[in-house]
């Protein structure tokens, strides 16, 4: 798995399948996805659903090899839960039928992950490639599956895909340093920290490009509704009580916890670092399992040298620093809703994120109290 890791960061070893291929009644989940954006804006779109005769997983395990096949059906029964839970100019809807809960909650438990579409449904197994020899970056990529009829949502999708693809070069210098057992040689760790600043400035580079082909108003009033929360959700046909669930949010995704843990970043343990937690149920099994092997690696913060340590920081810090600034072009200026679709409040949480990444630097001035 790590070997995976640092070839693709956190998208899947290999490239998700497009199409469910277990079976006749499983093209019906691949033409519901298809048809998605367009059954979302009728009105009628939840009786219709509810008169889908959905195909359940066909297996009590994931069978070797067909963990592609098991995401992509999380990926669709994910988006239709989301839909129907969340579609705009309907009202609101606390009940899921069975024949989409007792499905979506089946593979949610065989994938060891809430019944829910996360970050990972709706990125890192949503893409694919236009030339499969090509890089996994902007321009050969385009998503599986939306909620809408814009390319908007494609673009904010596939602008986090790069990112995480990115990642991989990170995660490799972590994986040799540890095999090289660098982590206690000054000149290793330095090296680790220069290749951190530089990928964290190329993601930087992509994160900016969000505004060439998404519309803040787009964005707000036509998709993302859809990634939602679910509140007081009953998943009907099973045992559960109604349940609230946090929506899809990039504070999922596991790479940057994965730097924050390796430079022991610490955050004071308030109701956000709580939250922040919790994330980390909504990530895929392997990613949390890599996150707390990465959680016992050594501390070489008095090791760096202080430029390489806090440029590593700085660019961490900028990041955040662009996310904050998308998050208030494209959701506080919309809305006085404090909270984000992960049910943080998002603005005061990235500003905390921010300032504590700064103030951990080695030269940091350090006030009294």
């Amino acid at each position: 798995m790590k070997d995976c890791f640092a070839t693709r960061g956190f998208l899947p070893g290999e490239d998700p399948a497009t199409e469910l291929t277990l079976g006749e009644p499983f093209r019906l989940l691949d033409q519901l996805g298809h048809d998605l954006p367009s059954l979302l804006l009728e009105p009628g779109f939840r009786d219709f659903m509810r008169q889908q005769t959905l195909p359940d997983w066909p297996y009590d395990n994931i069978p070797e090899g067909l963990e592609p096949q098991a995401r992509l059906y999380y990926v669709r029964l994910g988006f239709l839960a989301s839909g129907y839970i969340n579609q705009i100019s309907q009202p609101p809807c606390h009940l899921l039928p069975v024949n989409l809960a007792v499905p979506l909650c089946k593979i949610a438990g065989l994938l060891e992950r809430p019944p829910m579409l996360s970050y990972d449904g709706y990125t890192l197994y949503n893409w694919k490639r236009f030339d499969p020899a090509g890089p996994i970056a902007l321009g050969n990529i385009d998503t599986l599956q939306n909620f809408v009829h814009l390319y908007d949502e494609h673009w904010f999708i596939l602008v986090h895909v790069e990112i995480e693809a990115l990642a991989a070069k990170i995660f490799d210098e972590i994986i040799q340093l540890d095999q090289r057992q660098g982590f206690d040689d000054a000149g290793q760790v330095d090296a680790l920290l220069l290749t951190i600043a530089e990928v964290m400035e190329r993601m930087i580079d992509s994160l900016e490009r969000i505004p060439e082909r998404m519309s803040d108003e787009l964005y707000y009033s036509r998709f993302r509704p859809y990634i939602s929360q679910f509140h007081d959700v009953r998943y009907e046909g099973t045992h559960q009580p109604p349940i609230s669930y946090r929506g899809e949010t990039g504070a999922q995704s596991t790479f940057m916890p994965v730097l924050t843990s390796l430079l022991k970043i610490p955050h004071e343990q308030n109701k956000l670092t709580r939250h922040l937690l919790d994330m980390r149920n909504y990530m895929p099994a392997s990613h949390r399992q890599w996150l707390e092997w990465v959680d016992q690696l050594p501390d070489f913060r008095e090791l760096a040298s202080e430029d390489a340590f806090d440029n590593a920081l700085e660019q961490m810090a900028l990041f955040r620093e662009l996310h904050y600034h998308w998050a208030i072009k494209y959701i506080a200026r919309r809305s006085s809703d404090p909270q984000g679709t992960g049910g943080t409040p998002y603005l005061k949480w990235l500003k905390f994120l921010i300032d504590e990444t700064r103030h951990y630097k080695k030269g940091a001035i350090q006030h009294p109290g």
